[in-house]
C-alpha cells in the first residue's frame, strides 16, 4: 500500500513489493497473482474492518437513521488511513472496464460482504417503511455509499470533516423518504420508484 502511494499504481512492480516484503518474486506470485489481486485482497481487508467497527453498533441501535449515520461514518473512520492511496488510485477504480472497479464481477465478494452490512442496518431498524422498499433498501444504501466514497476521495478537509457533513445531512433526508414510503398516498410513488430501479438494473 505504501508503495502504491509513493510511486502510483502502475509505476509499481510486483518485483518491488516483493523485495519490499523481503520475498522472492516467485513468492509473491505465488500468494498474489497480480497487483490487482493484491487491491482485491486491501478491498476483502477494509470490508472486514468495518465490519467489526459497525458489530456494537448493529447489536444495540434500532433506530434506521441512527444505524446508517453509525456504518457511514464508521466506513469514513476506518478509511482514513488508506485515503492517500484511495486520491491516486481512484483514477483506475472508477474505469467501468476495470476489474478494480466496486461495480465489477471480480470485486463481487467485498461488494456483496458491504451491502451485506446495510441489509443488517435495515433488518435490525424497528422504524416502519415500505416492505417493498425493505428489500431493495440494502442495495440502494450501498449505491449512496458509492456516492460518499466518490466525496470522500476529493475531500481535503482536515480528518475528511466534509465527508462526515455530509453524512450527517443526507442521513436525515434518506430516513425521511424511507420513513413516508409506507403512507397510503406515497404507495404508488414508491411501487415507480422501485419499478424504475429494476429496470435500470436490468
Amino acid at each position: 500500500m505504501r508503495l502504491f502511494r509513493e510511486r502510483g499504481f502502475d509505476a509499481t512492480t510486483m518485483r518491488a513489493i516483493a523485495a519490499e516484503a523481503g520475498v522472492s518474486v516467485g513468492n509473491a506470485y505465488y500468494y498474489f497473482e497480480s497487483k490487482e489481486a493484491l487491491i482485491q485482497a486491501y478491498y476483502d481487508r477494509a470490508q472486514t474492518e468495518h465490519e467489526a467497527a459497525c458489530r456494537r453498533l448493529l447489536d444495540t441501535e434500532t433506530s434506521f437513521a441512527a444505524r446508517l449515520s453509525g456504518v457511514l461514518r464508521e466506513w469514513v473512520r476506518v478509511s482514513e488511513p488508506y485515503h492517500e492511496f484511495a486520491v491516486k488510485f481512484f483514477k483506475h477504480a472508477a474505469e467501468p472496464t476495470n476489474p478494480l472497479s466496486p461495480f465489477s464481477a471480480q470485486t463481487s465478494p467485498a461488494r456483496e460482504a458491504s451491502i451485506a452490512i446495510y441489509r443488517q442496518v435495515v433488518e435490525g431498524s424497528r422504524d416502519r417503511m415500505n416492505e417493498d422498499l425493505r428489500e431493495e433498501l440494502p442495495e440502494l444504501l450501498w449505491l449512496l455509499s458509492m456516492g460518499m466514497v466518490l466525496f470522500w476521495v476529493h475531500d481535503t478537509s482536515p480528518g475528511c470533516e466534509r465527508t462526515y457533513r455530509l453524512i450527517d445531512v443526507t442521513v436525515p433526508l434518506v430516513d425521511r423518504l424511507v420513513g413516508l414510503s409506507h403512507l397510503p398516498g406515497l404507495r404508488g410513488i414508491t411501487k415507480d420508484f422501485i419499478a424504475a430501479v429494476h429496470e435500470l438494473r436490468a
